[in-house]
């Protein structure tokens, strides 16, 4: 049972991602999460206001159950498939998140300190949701995509501007995790 409850290795699902994105791009459609954000808005009535979200939907429904896929794989995935397990992280990291004051570090994937309802509704907790919400959705709309678009579909259909964007991504990253990072903890 235990082998059920551990990571596909690479060599299985590096091959699955290639496959599907073989087969999509077959069809002409393009993977990425943040067209389903589009799909939305069109759905709730932004196309009458705003040209950008007046799409045709039906080209989309294929899209919406990829959601509907992540959202019920990561359910299967998160209460029938793992285990709970203590992260390997190095030990200068736990030092330095614990002197950020994470007291679990290492502990859980997601620290208790940044997701929990008490966090969420503090004032802290809000503005870093509403300001980081803001910046994805700016930064999605300006890079014409998300970080699992252009790294999975553009980079696997060799598109410079994707190459690009995902350099980006781990520069911003980069730039968050050392230098702003600290300064919000």
């Amino acid at each position: 049972m235990d082998n059920i409850l551990q990571p596909w290795p690479w060599y299985i699902s590096g091959p699955l991602i290639a496959f599907i994105m073989f087969i999509l791009i077959y069809f002409g459609k393009t993977f990425g999460m943040s067209s389903n954000l589009r799909t939305f808005c069109a759905i709730g009535g932004a196309g009458k206001k705003i040209e950008f979200f007046n799409i045709n939907l039906r080209d989309q429904r294929w899209n919406l159950l990829v959601v509907l896929g992540a959202i019920i794989g990561g359910y299967i995935a998160h209460f029938y498939l793992s285990v709970p397990t203590n992260i390997d992280l190095n030990p200068d990291t736990v030092k330095e998140l614990s002197e950020l004051g994470f007291e679990n570090a290492g502990k859980s994937l997601l620290p208790s300190e940044l997701y929990n309802l008490e966090a969420l509704l503090s004032l802290k907790g809000l503005s870093i949701l509403i300001i980081g919400g803001f910046l994805v959705g700016f930064g999605t709309r300006y890079a014409g995509g998300c970080t699992s678009g252009h790294a999975i579909t553009g980079l696997s259909s060799l598109q410079l501007p994707s190459l690009i964007a995902v350099i980006g991504f781990f520069i911003g990253g980069l730039i968050m995790i050392h230098l702003i990072f600290p300064l919000i903890f």
